[in-house]
């Protein structure tokens, strides 16, 4: 097997929303391939700490982070000139910023996430970071790679989600009515699904410039959902579990270097086959 092409030496990625679960490992997977990684994300004290965690494991490695909001042209451009006049163009771009409400042992989804409730403003909110924020960082990114004519790769950050329909009653909750239990709202959906039109949009614009684009999509990822949840969500897929968190890495190394260098437009599904039941 010849893995000099998972080699990603003197390339430069740039992960959006890096200082989440998901961001942090994309990032691992890149530094592990040998690639330059450039950490952005809107919260300061996480995206520091998501610096921190990764210097540990690869503490000789070129590691960068920066503000930057998905949401604002102004503050992408400003990265991207911090960026250029640090001699590190982006080889490589992982729209990963997402607003994602989580099911944990502390919390729950909200009954203001069902759709007869769901506030225009959250909508907006959602839409803005999750697809909005994808479009701009493309633009921008994707733009300064086919200047450059020697190719690159965006890959979006999708989900399970993006082709089959979220299963509500993994969400219910014993003694609440109808009315108030709590869903997956429609913003994650509509978003998820955005971006895998996005996805072969962007395959096919920048043709000759040898730029390639694909989304991955990944399922549930166990962290510290409560055990019911679980139990349910693992019997609607074929594997019968949820997903480690580093089972996808192998599969960003894969999407981002020349180990894929024929696959555009491409929606890699890794979900244990739920969607295929």
């Amino acid at each position: 097997m010849n893995t000099n092409n998972f080699n990603l030496k003197g390339k430069t990625a740039l992960i959006t929303g890096s200082s989440g679960l998901l961001g942090v490992q994309h990032a691992s997977a890149l530094l592990d391939c040998g690639a330059n990684v450039v950490l952005t994300d809107v919260d300061l004290v996480n995206l520091n700490k998501a610096k921190d965690l990764l210097l540990k494991q690869f503490p000789s490695s070129s590691l960068y982070s920066y503000i930057m909001d998905v949401t604002c042209e102004e503050s992408i451009q400003n990265v991207n000139i911090n960026l250029l006049s640090d001699n590190l163009p982006i080889n490589i771009l992982i729209n990963n910023a997402a607003i994602n409400p989580k099911i944990d042992k502390e919390s729950n989804l909200k009954s203001s996430s069902r759709l007869e409730d769901f506030s225009i403003d959250e909508w907006n909110r959602e839409i803005a970071v999750g697809l909005t924020g994808a479009f701009l960082c493309s633009k921008k990114f994707g733009t300064e790679m086919a200047k450059r004519k020697n190719g690159g790769c965006i890959l979006n950050i999708a989900s399970d989600l993006s082709v089959i329909s979220p299963d509500q009653r993994i969400y219910m909750q014993e003694g609440v009515k109808d009315d108030y239990q709590p869903v997956k709202p429609i913003t994650y959906s509509v978003i998820k699904s955005g971006l895998i039109g996005m996805t072969k949009y962007l395959a096919t614009y920048w043709l000759g410039s040898n730029i390639r684009c694909n989304s991955l999509s990944p399922g549930g990822i166990y962290t510290s959902q409560p055990d019911d949840f679980v139990v349910k969500l693992s019997t609607l897929i074929p594997l019968g579990r949820m997903a480690k968190k580093e089972e996808y890495k192998s599969a960003i190394q894969f999407l981002c270097s020349e180990a894929s260098s024929y696959m555009n437009g491409h929606n890699l599904i890794m979900d244990g086959g739920r969607s295929i039941w």
